[in-house]
């Protein structure tokens, strides 16, 4: 892993031991965006930010960045709706984030927090930004240094160069359940995408057409990491992703779809979008079909 004399890094994924080498040099913005995920016994889950959590610990000089108000739009009636680029970019100037820093991403759960604010930083054009591989967990286990100091950085010069087609609508979902050189990607679990179990956001299944690689499978169990990138590939190429024309990945709200999305970026599939909205907007429409095979 190195970074290039303008700030540009060579993959998105940055392992423990270079980010605690690198740890204090200056431009280098490490960000925790943990979400603390409860389940609820009717289906769903209760969301929280994970402040507490990162004030109890912490990478040293990491900020925290708070996915469910501070980086969302609170005018949307769905969680982690994402803000318009001026007003995002905005918000990340509050945490001492500039266009020519690195940013390093990490949570303390499955790792779709820190790719969800990637894809974000993504879509901003900013291309200095890398998950830490494995998060808090990796990082504890390696008994690497933990902080409680907080810091207070000075505001950051943001500028956004926005990539509009990082994201799809409804209306282009829908022509795409039509199109054989689309593939449709359901991060879910296997038993959320065939409608086996209920969900918090409605009617159960998935859309039609669309294959099943749950965000889950890209991650090792052991490690909390990503599979190596030739697993990736095994993975994605037994659903038929790899071959389509173009990729759009869902979930409920986003979350979970960006780990999809983003192992497809670090294999170099490059014509990958985030349907957003997602479940909580499709099956919030009854005149939308929704598949199953329970």
């Amino acid at each position: 892993m190195t970074t290039h004399p303008n700030g540009t890094l060579d993959s998105a994924l940055v392992e423990t031991d270079w980010l605690e080498a690198n740890l204090g040099r200056p431009g280098l913005v490490i960000v925790d965006c943990t979400v603390n995920v409860r389940p609820l016994p009717e289906g769903g889950v209760d969301l929280g930010p994970g402040r507490d959590g990162y004030l109890e610990g912490h990478i040293p000089g990491a900020v925290f960045a708070d996915l469910l108000t501070e980086l969302a739009d609170l005018d949307r009636p769905r969680p982690f709706a994402i803000p318009e680029s001026g007003t995002l970019a905005g918000r990340l100037e509050e945490l001492g984030i500039s266009s020519e820093d690195t940013v390093i991403l990490y949570d303390r759960a499955h790792t779709a927090f820190a790719t969800r604010l990637w894809w974000m930083l993504h879509s901003l054009g900013h291309d200095r930004a890398a998950v830490l591989n494995g998060g808090w967990r990796k990082w504890t286990a390696e008994r690497r240094p933990v902080a409680t100091e907080v810091p207070h950085p000075e505001r950051g010069t943001f500028v956004p160069r926005p990539r509009p087609e990082l994201f799809v609508g409804l209306e282009e979902v829908r022509l795409a359940t039509e199109d054989p050189t689309v593939c449709l990607v359901n991060a879910l679990s296997p038993e959320q995408h065939a409608g086996e179990v209920p969900v918090a956001h409605g009617r159960s299944g998935h859309i039609p057409s669309s294959v099943n690689v749950p965000a889950g499978a890209l991650i090792d169990p052991v490690t909390g990491g990503f599979l190596r990138k030739g697993q990736l590939a095994a993975r994605l190429d037994e659903a038929g992703v790899t071959k389509a024309g173009k990729v759009i990945a869902y979930c409920a709200a986003g979350v979970d779809a960006t780990i999809d999305a983003f192992a497809l970026k670090m294999l170099g599939i490059t014509d990958v979008a985030l349907y957003d909205n997602g479940l909580l907007e499709w099956s919030g429409d009854p005149s939308l079909r929704l598949d199953t095979t329970a």
